[in-house]
């Protein structure tokens, strides 16, 4: 089999306001030029569904609210994995899987598998599937997202926030436990996910929506991106 490699897709590139059709054109042509030696789980993220869905109860006065909002967002990055089966033309899964199993008897079919969050956990988001994937399939964690690495704050927000080329899981869980997770949030990577690589020691690359930094990475060239590794 050729070798897997998981990379999670951030919603915000898939859909920050409306369907970026610009940037998922060159993501799917990124991904299929690659496709002759490499095998891809993209998780998908929930982008602006999700966090539509999740808002819309944050001022409802209900139980297990926090619960309801997690399982709108997995929903939603379900719905926006069956949209990135069809955009690469197939429905290539004939359903979205719901566990890893799944997602390997689908790699023996296919060469790239679309998947979203794959069952509720408190406190968690796609991004720890993309790292429970990385540790079962034994690959790094790539992670696309909107903006070009890991900063110590949002440059969306600040503009002097410091760009971080290199850090090592232990900072970078210190980085991520500084957050309180909420439904929805927008940092990088959840915290679950920072310990699952912090645990499993998985070089974790985070890059922005520019795909020749993905093309390069895939084939051992200098990229630009951040890079989690002790």
């Amino acid at each position: 089999m050729k070798k897997v490699v998981v990379i999670s897709l951030g919603g915000s590139l898939i859909i920050p306001e409306k369907i970026n059709i610009e940037f998922l054109n060159k993501f799917r042509e990124t991904i299929l030029k690659n496709t002759k030696k490499y095998k891809f789980v993209v998780v998908c993220g929930g982008g602006k569904t999700a966090r539509n869905y999740i808002h819309g109860l944050d001022n409802e006065n209900i139980k297990q609210k926090e619960f309801f909002q997690s399982n709108l967002g997995i929903a939603a990055t379900r719905i926006n994995a069956r949209f990135m089966t069809y955009f690469f033309g197939k429905d290539a899964n004939q359903g979205i899987p719901h566990d890893m199993h799944e997602i390997q008897n689908l790699l023996k079919k296919h060469d790239v598998v679309f998947c979203g969050a794959l069952r509720y956990s408190p406190h968690q988001t796609s991004d720890t599937t993309t790292a429970k994937l990385c540790n079962y399939f034994g690959t790094p964690f790539v992670n696309l997202t909107d903006v070009a690495g890991l900063f110590d704050k949002n440059p969306k927000i600040y503009k002097k926030a410091k760009y971080i080329p290199h850090i090592t899981h232990k900072e970078f869980l210190k980085m991520a436990r500084k957050i309180e997770f909420k439904p929805g949030q927008n940092f990088i990577l959840d915290q679950k996910a920072a310990n699952i690589i912090y645990e499993h020691n998985l070089t974790t690359f985070l890059l922005g929506p520019d795909m020749k930094n993905l093309n390069n990475l895939l084939n051992g060239k200098h990229f630009i991106g951040s890079i989690i590794k002790d």
